[in-house]
């Protein structure tokens, strides 16, 4: 595992041998991300392979002057070993530690069972996420626990070549996934990602992006055109309950906001409404934002979903909230399903589905609606067996 002594740099001291070029007069200058302040910044390998690699690199680095950079072009992005043995601690340690290198299997076909969701292509940029919810599904996987640092991988060349392949294969329109293992925006303002990815999908015979984010800031997407083959998605909680268990993540204002500065720019327009949690007052507060989102004209389809994590991210949940908190008490309730994930009964989310349904079919009986990694069971009890394939991460 890759340790934190090695080749440490001081602050605002981080000129990287013979990578220095003059940056051309198009290319993204990095600015910090609101809500994100890394302690570290780890160079893993790969992340000076090319010049143009190297040169975001060293502007990720300028943009956190504060920020100790570590060299450690020798060790991978997933052998960051962040020197924590508890689970809290560590996973704290990881939001302020930024990880820069290579992926290497970017692009992928998901490998869902024993849920109503339809399989899809997803890609990687990023991995994890600066934010700090305290229900985060993706703290409790394979991939994250041991190693919960921020990434951002600098190969999007290669990515995006292996997307041409797939699609041109596949030779029909095709949806490929950014916010499956990452928030897809989130990191823009230090990557400029945003600035390559729409135009690219804009101008693709076959292949349509999918975003799924919590972010505010879409400065960078305003005066591109998408030429439909972009969607935004934004994930979204009513304000009270983000204020309690979103912590560092935008505000909801923020967010729907941000919509509706994208719906003016001719984006296209998704919402995520998960996990419903069923505390106190939760039907006003999740009636509430409904309300605001069947206002939107953009936008084209809902999807719901409950709480619905593994064991990893349950403990680590039950860790943050404390015992006091009102959702802790709730937990309890919670049992293990054929997926292996943890949810709340059956009866309880298809109550709040049945809800939050009719207040969909009163505002908008036409808007496309589904259901977020959910069971036949409770697809069924709620109606909605005939929409498997209205999932926010496919077409």
């Amino acid at each position: 595992m890759l340790g934190m002594a090695p080749s440490v740099h001081k602050p605002n001291a981080f000129l990287p041998s013979g990578c220095l070029r003059e940056p051309k007069e198009k290319e993204h200058i990095p600015r910090p991300v609101p809500l994100f302040r890394p302690d570290r910044i780890l160079l893993t390998k790969g992340w000076d392979r090319t010049p143009q690699q190297a040169r975001l690199a060293e502007g990720i680095c300028a943009a956190y002057p504060h920020a100790e950079v570590v060299d450690r072009a020798d060790r991978s992005h997933n052998h960051v070993d962040l020197g924590c043995d508890d689970s809290l601690v560590r996973h704290r340690t990881g939001k302020r530690t930024l990880v820069l290198g290579e992926h290497k299997s970017p692009v992928r076909f998901s490998d869902e069972q024993r849920v109503c969701c339809p399989n899809y292509w997803h890609f990687s940029p990023y991995g994890f996420c600066p934010y700090g919810c305290t229900y985060c599904y993706l703290a409790g996987t394979r991939g994250v626990w041991f190693s919960p640092t921020v990434k951002v991988f600098l190969n999007l060349d290669e990515m995006l070549a292996r997307i041409n392949r797939t699609a041109r294969r596949l030779a029909r329109p095709v949806a490929f996934y950014l916010g499956k293992l990452q928030d897809g925006l989130a990191l823009d303002p230090l990557t400029g990602y945003s600035r390559r990815l729409v135009p690219f999908f804009a101008a693709h015979p076959y292949a349509h992006l999918i975003v799924l984010t919590k972010s505010g800031q879409v400065d960078d997407l305003l005066d591109l055109a998408p030429e439909g083959h972009t969607i935004l998605s934004w994930s979204l909680t009513p304000e009270a309950l983000a204020r309690r268990y979103e912590p560092s993540a935008p505000t909801t204002a923020a967010r729907l906001a941000a919509m509706r500065r994208c719906a003016a720019a001719g984006y296209r327009l998704r919402a995520v409404v998960m996990p419903i949690l069923p505390v106190r007052g939760w039907r006003c507060a999740y009636g509430d934002l409904l309300q605001e989102l069947l206002g939107l004209e953009a936008m084209e389809r809902v999807t719901l979903g409950s709480l619905c994590s593994f064991p990893n991210a349950m403990r680590l949940m039950m860790r943050k909230l404390g015992r006091q908190d009102e959702l802790s008490a709730s937990l309890a309730r919670l049992a293990r399903s054929q997926d292996g994930r943890y949810r709340f009964p059956p009866k309880t989310r298809t109550d709040c589905y049945r809800f939050l349904l009719r207040i969909i079919a009163q505002g908008r009986p036409s808007l496309e609606v589904g259901l977020c990694l959910e069971q036949a069971e409770v697809l069924h009890r709620a109606g909605l067996e005939r929409r498997t394939s209205q999932c926010n991460c496919v077409l």
